[in-house]
């Protein structure tokens, strides 16, 4: 079981993983430029995980996340994902769901997340969506 992380730590997790199914191979300075944190920040963040066991990195090496904490990384970018198409659906613009999608999936319980997630679900054809074009690509937080 994962230790409850911080907001920003749990905002590594997932870029590390955004990274990796982008990209393929996560360097520190991606994450620190997608993140619009300097390398030291990063490096900081990054030395709390590994002391977790969350990543692994070799020195100046590529960071991966270990095979235990891929699932959870997932459910944190599972999230993200359904209140950013959620946030769309309500009509949001595409750049502001995102930051907002990003800050607000740290703090919803799991029955809110639920019943979002049935509201989504439910309502996906009923409610215009802001843009076509963003249903279907993933934009870089």
């Amino acid at each position: 079981m994962m230790k409850k992380l911080s907001q920003s730590l749990e905002d590594y997790l997932e870029m590390v993983l955004m990274l990796h199914l982008s990209k393929g191979a996560v360097r520190l300075k991606d994450i620190a430029s997608e993140l619009h944190v300097k390398a030291p920040s990063a490096v900081r963040a990054l030395n709390e995980l590994k002391s977790l066991g969350y990543v692994e990195q070799e020195p100046y090496g590529l960071v991966e996340l270990t095979p235990a904490v891929t699932t959870a990384a997932k459910a944190v970018f599972g999230r993200h994902k359904l209140l950013r198409t959620f946030l769309l659906q309500l009509g949001v613009s595409p750049e502001v769901a995102n930051e907002d999608a990003c800050s607000i999936e740290h703090v919803l319980s799991g029955e809110t997340l639920d019943r979002i997630e049935s509201f989504v679900e439910k309502n996906a054809k009923k409610i215009p969506r802001a843009k076509a074009s963003t249903e279907t690509t993933e934009e870089p937080l």
